[in-house]
């Protein structure tokens, strides 16, 4: 299988589970350790599953469609061939790839809170470390999709930093926000 789209697969999903998890325990930063960790376990677990699914229809969409294209073109049944089965694996896989590495992704932002809950500092802290690593992680996977796009490797991983800036600065205002008005 090409590497490309297995690193692809892997980028996509990591940014996804990173920053969407990083929204959900910052949303959440309000509350106790045990609801954020498990906010931010149960979001990461369930985007990682949902993309699972997700790229599995997409990517099989997409192949049917080549792959019928291909047979209309050569005018044969291509059905019970190598290349089909070919073709269905790497389906497969892709979508492993893609829910695996969101969930992996998701454990980032999370990892602070747990650490926190038995180590014992502040949510505070735990706040600022999960956007730190947050960043940091994101800065590497900015690197590594320079590699592949071939793109300046400094802004390229600057460019992962400002979206989980972004987010941050959301899911802060969102928390902040509800808390206000639910007083």
């Amino acid at each position: 299988m090409p590497t490309l789209f297995v690193e692809r697969q892997f980028v996509r999903g990591f940014i996804d589970g990173a920053l969407s998890v990083l929204g959900v325990v910052l949303g959440a930063s309000g509350g106790q350790l045990d609801v954020i960790i498990s906010a931010g376990i149960g979001g990461g677990v369930a985007n990682g599953i949902s993309n699972v699914f997700g790229a599995l229809t997409a990517e099989r969409v997409e192949e049917e469609k080549e792959f019928r294209e291909l047979e209309k073109s050569m005018l044969v049944e291509l059905r019970d061939t190598r290349l089909y089965k070919e073709v269905r694996k790497r389906v497969i896989v892709r979508g492993i790839i893609d829910g695996l590495s969101t969930i992996l992704g998701s454990v980032v932002p999370v990892l602070p809170f747990v650490i926190a809950y038995f180590v014992g500092f502040s949510v505070h802290s735990a706040i600022i470390w999960s956007a730190s690593l947050t960043a940091l992680s994101l800065a590497l996977i900015g690197i590594i999709y320079g590699r592949i796009s071939r793109e300046h490797l400094l802004i390229s991983s600057a460019k992962m930093v400002v979206m989980g800036l972004i987010v941050a600065l959301f899911s802060i205002a969102i928390e902040r926000g509800v808390h206000f008005l639910m007083k």
